[in-house]
């Protein structure tokens, strides 16, 4: 075998992490200086949430933000919010971070599972075979990184009465024809985890413009109340005596997310122009299908996938390029068949697949009002598409501090797998 590309991994694919300088570290600073990393009181408040808040929810296009402690609890904040639970089903992709389900099950709803067509989000042909009278919310999942077919499912949504909530987890800084990841659906999710576009370690964002689902949102990420101007609880409101979850984002997350949040724009732009040359110079290989993506110029550029004739060429592909050096440090899932990735496909998300339950009754499944859960099957075969598509796709993490050598590495690995194979075709 020839020598390999490069003797030397990819960056982390860590897209926020790659930007963090002595700004984050000053504004932590600033926090830890003045003794207050609470973020509703303290001698010397920073108000670095609050600043966050507002700057986040103007990029977006939004009335109201609220910051809470991670996108998993954004998820629960949200559905709760929107009055979720037994009897109900959230439908969502397939296609799917194990988190979107587990928010869905503590409800006490049912999700049921929708395909996805090619731009790996949900199907709205799909979606609307999956409608019924027990229907609730559509859980629209903009996963890797860029948006799907959004417009249809709204369309969709307003015809059946059925209320949107869109997690932007992986897609921060994307774009659908200049209208942000999050400004389509009644309400909104992110995630600033190590592995989002911008990141605080941990933290996420809810965003809506109606009033009172976001006062719903603001009690259940709090103690289940409001808190009046002095950063106190506040039950003086009988309409707002609801059970929270304690998912305040400290002064701490806040400074580290809200210097990131004006690092956005850099860290998306690098990504997406990292992907797209890359992509211009291999997009003529023979057998090549990349994700569709509707609008390429709003893409956040985190993933490049590309979908192969069939399962053995797209793991040919994925063991060569690892080979050839085109992966990450040990521990990375830089280089991957996306169907290997475990709890981002409905049929590899142990939890769902076999029903479980955090207490001995078999909470949801077993609650009368669900009895309907009985005959739904989240076993792999439910959905033909995500299937097929899940197993002859490689996705390529694109690191957001990439080099020129980098992007030519790269390209250089595939010319090199395809012309192997006999396949290479000049453009």
């Amino acid at each position: 075998m020839s020598k390999p590309i490069r003797s030397y991994p990819l960056p982390w694919e860590l897209p926020g992490a790659h930007f963090i300088d002595e700004e984050e570290i000053e504004a932590v600073n600033k926090v830890l200086r003045a003794k207050s990393l609470f973020r509703f009181y303290g001698d010397d408040l920073q108000n670095m949430v609050t600043h966050l808040e507002e700057n986040f929810r103007r990029m977006v296009g939004r009335e109201r933000a609220l910051a809470v402690s991670s996108g998993t609890t954004a998820l629960y904040i949200s559905l709760s919010a929107l009055g979720v639970g037994p009897g109900d089903e959230v439908l969502l992709p397939g296609y799917l971070w194990g988190s979107c389900a587990s928010a869905i099950v503590r409800t006490g709803a049912i999700p049921r599972l929708v395909d996805i067509d090619e731009t790996f989000c949900m199907s709205a042909e799909d979606l609307e075979k999956k409608i019924n009278s027990r229907s609730k919310v559509i859980l629209y999942i903009h996963m890797s990184g860029a948006m799907g077919n959004i417009d249809k499912i709204m369309q969709i949504a307003q015809k059946n009465n059925l209320k949107v909530l869109e997690d932007c987890a992986q897609a921060v800084g994307a774009t659908l024809h200049g209208k942000a990841a999050g400004a389509f659906g009644d309400i909104a999710i992110y995630s600033f985890q190590l592995n989002k576009n911008m990141t605080s370690g941990e933290g996420g964002m809810i965003v809506c413009d109606n009033e009172e689902l976001y006062q719903r949102c603001f009690a259940i990420h709090d103690l289940g109340y409001a808190r009046n101007e002095k950063g106190r609880l506040d039950s003086s409101n009988s309409d707002i005596y609801l059970w929270g979850v304690g998912a305040r984002m400290s002064e701490l997350t806040g400074a580290v997310a809200w210097v990131q949040l004006k690092k956005l724009p850099r860290i998306v732009g690098a990504m997406h122009d990292s992907k797209y040359r890359i992509k211009e110079k291999i997009q003529h290989l023979a057998g090549f299908t990349f994700r569709q993506v509707p609008d390429p110029d709003g893409d956040s550029g985190a993933f490049l996938i590309i979908t192969l004739p069939d399962e053995d060429t797209c793991r040919y592909y994925v063991k060569r390029l690892i080979e050839e050096g085109i992966t990450g440090p040990a521990g990375s899932v830089a280089t991957v068949v996306l169907g290997d990735v475990n709890f981002y496909w409905y049929y590899n998300t142990p939890s769902l697949v076999h029903k479980s339950s955090n207490s001995a009754d078999g909470f949801p499944w077993t609650h009368p009002l669900n009895t309907f859960a009985k005959e739904l099957s989240y076993s792999k075969g439910s959905l033909p598409n995500c299937d097929d598509l899940a197993h002859r796709s490689l996705k390529l993490a694109i690191a957001s501090n990439l080099t020129p050598q980098d992007e030519e590495d790269i390209v250089n690995a595939f010319l090199k797998i395809h012309a192997e194979r006999n396949e290479y075709e000049q453009p």
